[in-house]
């Protein structure tokens, strides 16, 4: 696996805003700060059911990483299409 910081709008490279990748270079998951709030496993989106949501900031860049505006995200999400699911159980 490799883990990558996200860059910004700008080109810039934001601390504490992660992509995890697979050896084939496919994303696997969103971290923000020490917390998933993305993974993706054979195309199935699941985002943590706390932290999807969690700031401006979050909701910025897991739209960037999964190339959609929030509130595409947020129809996914309610129509089902997205699963919430506990993703950081061992940090809470």
């Amino acid at each position: 696996m490799k883990v990558e910081n996200m860059t910004s709008s700008k080109g810039n490279i934001v601390p504490n805003q992660f992509i995890i990748r697979d050896k084939l270079n496919n994303k696997l998951s969103f971290q923000s700060y020490g917390s998933v709030i993305c993974e993706i496993i054979n195309d199935d989106i699941t985002l943590d059911i706390v932290y999807w949501d969690y700031s401006r900031t979050t909701s910025r860049y897991l739209g960037a990483f999964l190339n959609l505006p929030l509130k595409d995200i947020k129809k996914r999400v309610s129509s089902g299409q997205y699963q919430l699911k506990d993703l950081n159980q061992v940090n809470r």
